[in-house]
């Protein structure tokens, strides 16, 4: 999905932005005493599929810019 975005003109490094989750934000998240372990697990595994997420985005992104262009 945000490949496609990429592709219709959308900044890499705002989609890189929309991606990503700060690891600021994660230990705030994982620092709340409102929050279940089961739900601080889910936060970890939320995290590390967006890092996951983001660095494939990166490599599309650099692929992109290394494809010869057909007229």
């Amino acid at each position: 999905m945000f490949y496609g975005l990429f592709l219709r003109g959308h900044s890499a490094d705002t989609l890189r932005r929309d991606i990503d989750v700060p690891k600021p934000l994660l230990q705030k998240w994982l620092n709340a005493r409102r929050y279940e372990t089961g739900f601080r697990n889910s936060l970890k595994r939320v995290y590390q599929y967006r890092k996951q997420v983001l660095a494939i985005f990166d490599e599309l992104v650099l692929n992109e810019k290394n494809r010869p262009r057909v007229q």
